[in-house]
C-alpha cells in the first residue's frame, strides 16, 4: 500500500535530465563553459538511466 507513492528512479533522473539540458541551452548564450559541464553532467545522469533500464529488462 506504501509502494504506491514510491516514485520510479528512472522518472527522477529522467526529468533531471531534462532540467540539466534546459539550464544548459539557457547558459549557451551566456557562458559556454559552464553550458558545457551542465551537457557533461546530462550525460552522466543518461548513462544512469540507460543502466537502470538494462537492469530491469
Amino acid at each position: 500500500m506504501f509502494g504506491l507513492f514510491k516514485k520510479n528512479p528512472v522518472e527522477k533522473l529522467q526529468k533531471e535530465h531534462a532540467d540539466l539540458l534546459a539550464r544548459a541551452h539557457k547558459m549557451s548564450s551566456v557562458d559556454r563553459t559552464k553550458s558545457d559541464a551542465l551537457v557533461a553532467q546530462a550525460a552522466d545522469i543518461e548513462a544512469r538511466i540507460v543502466e537502470l533500464q538494462d537492469q530491469g529488462s
